[in-house]
């Protein structure tokens, strides 16, 4: 049996690993605590002074940064961040919590978990691959594709706020998050790397796919060159597209059948990830394009950009990949922000419905179109479909439209984000503010909206107040004032 280790970490913490490796990554050993509350992860490298300052400020002030603000329960959910140092023999480590349970694999891979990942963590990669997912991944570990929505937007919550707080992560990666995809949960981890412009330098340049064409472009440069594009916030933002296309469609954005040199692989790829990179679904140079007659059959339909094309994830998120694969590809100013990616993931899980295909493998998707139907198994949905248009108040009682929008479907919610302007869901919101405020019901032929909290709920076309335990009938054209004063909201009814 392994002897255990008892250390005095820098902060004073008392610190415990057995002393026996149980995961080792490019740069680290991992080992565990006796009862699995953390991890002790020790660097292989002779630790140096830069090094150890880098750890102390990741640890210290920029830890403090992030988890002393409002928000701080929330953080401890996506970040697996570093909480001390400690040494051992001649190496430094890190003292990181130990991954949520969600995070492991229950099942395993299918044919008796042939790959042998049952009770393995849950890197990203198995869920970003069409074909890792059909051939590998038993059914149960699948989710839904409403919470791979939820899943991108956990981890652009996650960038948004390292991005703020001056920190970039470096190594954006699929195998650097973390995901569950039957809760729609996700995790950052290897935070040790974090980079701050002109104080701590990257250690990595990254993980292939996911580098930044410009990085890939001037790999060759040595690291001292002013023209080395190294690690930023920028090159973040481009891997987090990256990540979140993947999640959603399965397939990686630059990677079509363009062949730029038919003699040198590795050069090849340089250029298709870097210099040359350029959109599968580019909407006028169609020279990367995937050929389906060449795909596998595992990873159909989801390589077939004609049967699902980018656009299938709706009016908020696609001019999102627009200006992530098009216009900014090689201009890094032009990408979106991560806080862009999340505002625009929200609205995006206000606009999907549940597919009525009981044997749909996503259960979810995006109203594209109407009449709405599934892109997934083409199963219309059936019957009238409420939607509702948010409007929010400007001076002198005048609204104006807010560009976001609430699919109606039974027993969906509402929540005071809907109702107030000024309220975001995002880490801020109080338990209060969590909870729904009125639900929707389909009800005798009829959809219905139930107040449960709504004190100041009016029908305007009526003017009728709508007391809290009352409900409203939706029909076309109907205006509704969910709450008064300022940031108060309006919406209207449309039938589609």
């Amino acid at each position: 049996m392994s002897r255990v280790i008892q250390l005095t970490a820098f902060d004073g913490a008392k610190i415990e690993f057995i002393d026996e490796i149980k995961a080792s990554g490019a740069m680290k050993d991992v080992y565990f605590s006796p009862q699995r509350e953390y991890v002790v992860a020790f660097f292989r490298r002779k630790a140096d002074a830069a090094l150890i300052e880098r750890l102390q400020a990741i640890t210290g002030s920029y830890r403090q940064r992030v988890f002393q603000q409002q928000g701080a329960d929330y953080w401890t959910t996506v970040y697996c961040w570093p909480t001390t140092l400690v040494s051992y023999q001649d190496r430094i480590g890190v003292v990181v919590p130990f991954y949520a349970p969600h995070f492991f694999f229950a099942y395993g891979a299918k044919q008796q978990d042939m790959l042998g990942i049952k009770g393995k963590e849950k890197e990203g990669k198995w869920f970003a691959s069409a074909s890792n997912r059909q051939k590998f991944l038993d059914e149960r570990e699948l989710g839904t594709w409403l919470h791979h929505v939820r899943i991108g937007l956990q981890i652009a919550r996650a960038v948004r706020r390292l991005h703020a707080a001056g920190l970039a992560h470096s190594d954006l990666s699929y195998k650097n998050v973390l995901v569950d995809p039957i809760t729609g949960n996700a995790c950052l981890i290897d935070l040790d790397g974090l980079v701050v412009p002109d104080k701590f330098a990257p250690d990595v340049v990254g993980t292939p796919d996911f580098i930044a064409p410009e990085c890939v472009k001037t790999a060759h440069l040595a690291v001292t060159d002013p023209a080395r594009v190294l690690p930023s916030i920028s090159t973040d933002e481009h891997a987090l597209a990256v990540l979140i296309y993947m999640y959603l469609l399965y397939r990686h954005p630059l990677r079509g059948d363009k062949v730029h040199d038919v003699r040198n692989t590795q050069r090849d790829d340089a250029l298709m990830m870097g210099e040359a990179a350029l959109f599968i679904e580019h909407p006028e140079d169609t020279s990367n394009r995937i050929n389906k007659a060449y795909v596998n059959a595992a990873e159909l339909p989801w390589k077939d950009t004609q049967k699902l094309p980018y656009t299938v994830t709706g009016m908020y998120l696609s001019p999102l990949f627009f200006r992530a694969f098009v216009t900014g590809l090689h201009q890094p100013q032009l990408r979106p922000s991560a806080d862009e990616w999340e505002q625009a993931l929200i609205k995006t899980v206000d606009v999907m419905l549940p597919c009525g295909n009981s044997a749909c493998q996503q259960k979810w998707y995006v109203l594209t179109q109407t009449p709405a139907i599934c892109p997934f198994c083409h199963t219309p949905w059936q019957g009238s479909l409420p939607l509702l248009n948010f409007y929010s108040a400007a001076e002198a009682g005048r609204f104006v439209p807010d560009n976001h929008r609430l699919t109606v479907y039974h027993h969906q919610s509402l929540y005071p984000w809907h109702s107030h302007h000024h309220i975001v869901p995002n880490e801020r919101l109080s338990p209060a503010q969590k909870k729904r405020v009125g639900y929707f019901v389909f009800h005798q032929q009829q959809w219905l909206l139930v107040n449960e909290a709504l004190p100041d709920l009016v029908n305007v076309s009526s003017k009728q107040p709508i007391a809290i335990g009352d409900n409203v009938t939706l029909v076309d054209g109907l205006q509704l004032l969910l709450s008064k004063g300022e940031g108060s909201r309006l919406v209207v009814v449309q039938m589609v």
